[in-house]
């Protein structure tokens, strides 16, 4: 056969053979392209056991039946959520590392002098997911039982009430410097080593008030062995709905309940956020894990990205201003 018949016979089959690679790789193509196709990993800043981490965990399980892949739960725990942090900074933004934040996120620009990462600028936010409000409580031999009583109190004895919290910087510990800067009172600060020391203090009568979250004081409350005198979300809690929020009780808005939200590494596609956003949020709401979560005193609540955003921005710049009034020291 000349090379002009042999060209001839080539072509065809050439074209033919090319058709049919496409038929074939054309799924293979799609299922690369389809998200999840692998596991999905959840950066969680906090301990197993808190909040953070149930909530976290119960959106992963729910995940890991919608996708049909394994969300798996990574505690990357200590300064204030930092080390989990900068651990997410580095990762790819391809919605296979996430990270899961509480409101600390939000604090440790305000009490860290250096970062190893920019909160803002080296996360894209994908959703608020819940509330965690906390309770203003103090010990029964306290002699205020209403909040009016106890400002009036403190400011009859400037700097000679004390008050616990989880330790230097914390958010009860910002919630109370907060409440002193709005209420115009002086409260001695008195720091431990987390929620459940803080706790222990108050339980003992050592120091007469402290604001934490509400799972870790209502069931104390309710037997008498703490007494609550207000909220710190500006809206009553579906968990206390007895108790009123600080800000409906002479302290106009005053707000300083704890939160979580999902949060994905600079340079994730729009479109994945969007996903993400509509996936966690559909998590959320399945009736068995709002009933769950609201069992341990967190609120479902759910965002759209651009507000979990301004929240984070507004709450940087608002917690800065805390610490720089009460002079908290930056480490």
């Amino acid at each position: 056969m000349n090379r002009r018949g042999l060209r001839h016979t080539l072509i065809p089959a050439l074209w033919a053979g090319l058709a049919l690679a496409a038929s074939v790789s054309a799924p293979q193509l799609h299922a690369a392209e389809s998200y999840p196709n692998r596991p999905v990993r959840f950066i969680v800043t906090f301990p197993p056991g808190g909040g953070l981490d149930l909530m976290s965990r119960l959106v992963g399980k729910t995940l890991t039946e919608t996708w049909g892949q394994q969300v798996i739960i990574d505690n990357r725990i200590g300064a204030g959520g930092t080390i989990g942090t900068a651990l997410a900074a580095r990762a790819a933004p391809n919605g296979y590392t996430l990270l899961f934040v509480s409101s600390s996120h939000a604090i440790n620009p305000a009490v860290y002098r250096k970062l190893p990462f920019d909160t803002e600028k080296e996360f894209v936010p994908i959703t608020l997911t819940t509330l965690a409000p906390h309770l203003l409580v103090v010990h029964p031999s306290f002699a205020a039982t209403t909040l009016k009583e106890l400002i009036a109190m403190a400011k009859a004895k400037p700097g000679a009430i004390a008050y616990v919290s989880g330790g230097v910087g914390s958010s009860t510990h910002l919630a109370g410097e907060l409440l002193k800067s709005m209420a115009g009172i002086d409260l001695l600060h008195v720091p431990t080593k987390g929620t459940g020391p803080a706790v222990t203090e108050i339980l003992s009568g050592r120091v007469p008030i402290t604001i934490a979250t509400v799972p870790s004081v209502l069931h104390h409350v309710k037997a008498g062995k703490l007494r609550a005198l207000g909220l710190t979300s500006t809206r009553r809690s579906a968990s206390a709905p007895e108790y009123l929020p600080i800000a409906d009780q002479g302290v106009a808005g005053y707000e300083a309940a704890s939160w979580h939200g999902a949060l994905a590494p600079r340079g994730l596609p729009e479109s994945l956020r969007r996903q993400l956003n509509r996936d966690i949020n559909a998590a959320l709401q399945q009736e068995a894990n709002r009933e769950r979560l609201l069992r341990e005193g967190l609120e479902v609540v759910g965002s759209t990205p651009e507000a979990f955003a301004s929240q984070i921005r507004n709450e940087i710049q608002r917690w800065k201003k805390v610490v720089e009034t009460a002079g908290i020291p930056v480490e």
